[in-house]
C-alpha cells in the first residue's frame, strides 16, 4: 500500500516541485495551499507524512501542527521554512514536528527526509500496536496486576486489581500505594517492600485482605522486580489472584473431612463441631473434658486436621499410664547418661510435635512436679531435656483431655490452679451418649458398615428390639461401649440382622421390662407393624423388610400380638405360597 503524503504550502511552484519528486519515489501525494484546505484533506484521508510551510496566509503552520497532533499523534510532520530561527524550530519540535527543511528544497534532501520520517512512522505504529496489545492483555487478565516504581508509587493497574483492591484508576496513578490501601489491612505492602529491598521474586499464598466490605477476601500474591534495558531496577510488578471462593471451598472440605468421624446430628454434637471449627486456626490451648468413651481422641484429631497445623505431626501422650520419671523423658527427651539406661540422646514428644499439636490425655492424673514443668512449657514453649542444662524452644499447640473433675481436684489441692486455668483457655465438653440418644442409630449404622468390612459380613441392620434396647440403655461406657457391643454382636451373628440374642449377656439382661411398661411396649409394637402394613399396602414381605426383620420374625410377632395374618386383597405372597400355610409351618 502506497504511503500518503500531504504537502501544505502557499507557493504553487514549490508544491509542484515537491509533488514531482515524491511521486517519482512511488508516494501518493495530496496538495493544500493553507490551513483550511489541509484540514479538509485530512478529513477525506489519513496521511503518513505531512510537509507544512510554517508561514501561510491565514493560520500558520504551527497552528496546523497543533491540530494534526491532536487528531493523529503518530502522524509525522516536517516543517518547511524559508528563514529558520532557533525559536521557531524549538517551538515546532516541542509540538511534535519530527524535523524541518529549509527552502529552496533540494530533491535529495526531500527524499532523505521523507524516507526517515516514514520509517519513524512505521516504528511508531508498531510501538503503538504493541502498546495496545499489551493494554488489551493487561485489561483481560483475570488476575489483578499492579506495577509500582522504586518509591512504592503506583504506575499502573488493571481492572481485576481495582476490583480486588477496591480502588479506581483515575484516583490512583502516581499515588503512594500506602495511601491507596487505606481501606484494607495493607497485607500486600510487606511483600512489595521485600521485593524493593531484595530485588528478588516472591510468592505468598492465602493473604487475608480484611478489606472494607470484603472481610473474608483471600488472595495469593506473586511479585517480581522490574529491570530496564540498562539492567537498572525501576520498581516491581505484583500479580494478585483472588482465591476467596477456592480457599473457603477447600477449607470447608478439610473441615468436613476432619469431622467425618464425629458422627452425630444432635444439638450437643452440632455445638461440639461448631466449636472445633472455630478453634481450628486459633492457636490457643484447649481442654477436652468428658466421660470415658465419649470420643476425646477423635475430637483432638478433628481439631488438628481442621487447622493450619494439619500437615505437621499430631503426637499423643497418655499421661496417666506413665510414671513421673518415664513421663518426663517421654515429654522432653533426655541426653546420654542422664540416668541408668540412657545410653544415647533421645528427643521427646514436644520435639516430635514441633510445628504441630501435642495431645496430653488423662492430664488429671499427673503429679504435682509434672504439673509445674508442664506449666512452664505451656507458658514459654521452652524446656530442657532430662540431664541437660540447655534450653530448647518449640512451637507446639497443646490440647489436653481428662475424664476427671479438674475443678474439684483444684479445690482439693490435688491440681495446680494456675495450670488448670492455663489449660482451660477454651474448654470443649463432650456429651455422654445418653445425652444424645438421637445419634445412636447413626453411630450404629456407621459401625455396622465398618464391621462388615472388617469381618467380611453382610449384616444389614439391627432388629427393632435391639434398637429399642439401645435407646433405653444408659451407656455408662458411652460410644466406646456401643462399639464394643456391636463388635461382639458381629462375632456372634451369622445372619443379616442383629437380634437381642447376639448381644452381650449383660445387655440381654436388660430386655426384661417392668410389668407396668409391658402394655405400653406392646401398643408401640402393634402401631409400628400396622403402620408398616399400611405403607406397603398390606404386603407383609415388604413390611418385614421395612422393619429390618426376617419374614418369619414378622409373622411370629403378628401372631404373638394377635394381628390378622391375612388381608382381604393379599392371600398369597410373592412366591405364590399361601400365607396362612407359611405361618403354620413356622
Amino acid at each position: 500500500m502506497k504511503k500518503r503524503i500531504l504537502i501544505v504550502d502557499d507557493e504553487e511552484g514549490l508544491r509542484f516541485t515537491m509533488d514531482v519528486f515524491l511521486s517519482e519515489e512511488g508516494y501518493e501525494v495530496a496538495l493544500a495551499t493553507n490551513y483550511d484546505e489541509a484540514v479538509a484533506r485530512m478529513a477525506e484521508a489519513t496521511f503518513d507524512l505531512m510537509f507544512i510551510d510554517i508561514v501561510m496566509e491565514g493560520k500558520s503552520g504551527i497552528e496546523l501542527l497543533r491540530t494534526v497532533k491532536a487528531d493523529n499523534p503518530n502522524a509525522q510532520v516536517i516543517i518547511i521554512t524559508g528563514a529558520p530561527s532557533a525559536e521557531t524550530a524549538a517551538e515546532a519540535l516541542r509540538l511534535g514536528a519530527l524535523d524541518y527543511i529549509v527552502k529552496p528544497i533540494r530533491q535529495n534532501e526531500l527524499i532523505r527526509a521523507a524516507g526517515l520520517a516514514l520509517r519513524h512512522k512505521q516504528l511508531a505504529d508498531e510501538k503503538d500496536r504493541y502498546r495496545l496489545n499489551i493494554e488489551a492483555i493487561f485489561r483481560s487478565v483475570k488476575d489483578g496486576i499492579v506495577t509500582v516504581d522504586a518509591n512504592m508509587r503506583l504506575v499502573d493497574t488493571n481492572t481485576a486489581a481495582m476490583q480486588i483492591c477496591g480502588f479506581g484508576r483515575d484516583t490512583c496513578a502516581g499515588a503512594a500505594l500506602r495511601s491507596i490501601t487505606g481501606r484494607c489491612s495493607g497485607a500486600c505492602l510487606p511483600v512489595l517492600k521485600e521485593i524493593l529491598a531484595t530485588k528478588k521474586e516472591i510468592a505468598v499464598d492465602h493473604i487475608e485482605c480484611h478489606r472494607e466490605n470484603a472481610q473474608n477476601q483471600v488472595v495469593s500474591i506473586s511479585a517480581s522486580p522490574l529491570i530496564d534495558h540498562r539492567q537498572q531496577f525501576t520498581g516491581c510488578v505484583m500479580v494478585m489472584r483472588d482465591e476467596t471462593r477456592l480457599y473457603h471451598l477447600e477449607k470447608n472440605l478439610i473441615e468436613n473431612q476432619a469431622m467425618e468421624r464425629l458422627i452425630g446430628v444432635s444439638p450437643e454434637m452440632t455445638r461440639v463441631k461448631e466449636l472445633i471449627k472455630a478453634l481450628a486456626d486459633v492457636q490457643t490451648t484447649v481442654l477436652i473434658t468428658g466421660e470415658s468413651g465419649t470420643g476425646k481422641e477423635l475430637t483432638v484429631e478433628a481439631l488438628h486436621s481442621a487447622g493450619t497445623r494439619r500437615d505437621a505431626p499430631l503426637v499423643k501422650v497418655n499421661c496417666g499410664a506413665l510414671a513421673d520419671s518415664i513421663l518426663e523423658s517421654e515429654l522432653f527427651g533426655h541426653v546420654q547418661g542422664a540416668y541408668t539406661g540412657a545410653v544415647k540422646d533421645r528427643i521427646g514428644r514436644f520435639h516430635l510435635a514441633n510445628g504441630g499439636t501435642i495431645f496430653l490425655d488423662e492430664i488429671g492424673d499427673i503429679s504435682t512436679k509434672m504439673q509445674l514443668q508442664l506449666l512452664r512449657v505451656i507458658e514459654s514453649m521452652s524446656f530442657e531435656r532430662v540431664g541437660s542444662s540447655r534450653t530448647e524452644q518449640v512451637d507446639v499447640r497443646v490440647v489436653a483431655a481428662t475424664n476427671r473433675d479438674l475443678a474439684a481436684k483444684v479445690a482439693a489441692g490435688e491440681f495446680r490452679q494456675d495450670l488448670y486455668y492455663r489449660l482451660k483457655v477454651v474448654q470443649l465438653g463432650l456429651p455422654p451418649l445418653r445425652a444424645r440418644r438421637e445419634d445412636i442409630p447413626l453411630l450404629a449404622r456407621h459401625m455396622i458398615d465398618r464391621f462388615n468390612r472388617k469381618f467380611n459380613k453382610q449384616i444389614k441392620a439391627m432388629s427393632s428390639e435391639v434398637e429399642h434396647l439401645f435407646q433405653q440403655y444408659p451407656w455408662p461406657g458411652n460410644v466406646r461401649e456401643l462399639e464394643n457391643c456391636l463388635e461382639y454382636a458381629f462375632i456372634m451373628c451369622n445372619h443379616n440382622v442383629i437380634t437381642v440374642s447376639h448381644l452381650p449377656v449383660e445387655m440381654q439382661a436388660r430386655i426384661g421390662s417392668p410389668p407396668q411398661s409391658v402394655g405400653r411396649n406392646r401398643a408401640l409394637e402393634v402401631e409400628r407393624i400396622e403402620q408398616a402394613l399400611e405403607k406397603t399396602a398390606g404386603n407383609k414381605a415388604k413390611a418385614a423388610r421395612m422393619l429390618s426383620m426376617s419374614r418369619r420374625t414378622f409373622y411370629r410377632k403378628m401372631n404373638k400380638l394377635g394381628l390378622t395374618l391375612m388381608t382381604p386383597d393379599l392371600a398369597q405372597d410373592k412366591g405364590g405360597h399361601d400365607t396362612a400355610e407359611m405361618v403354620s409351618e413356622n
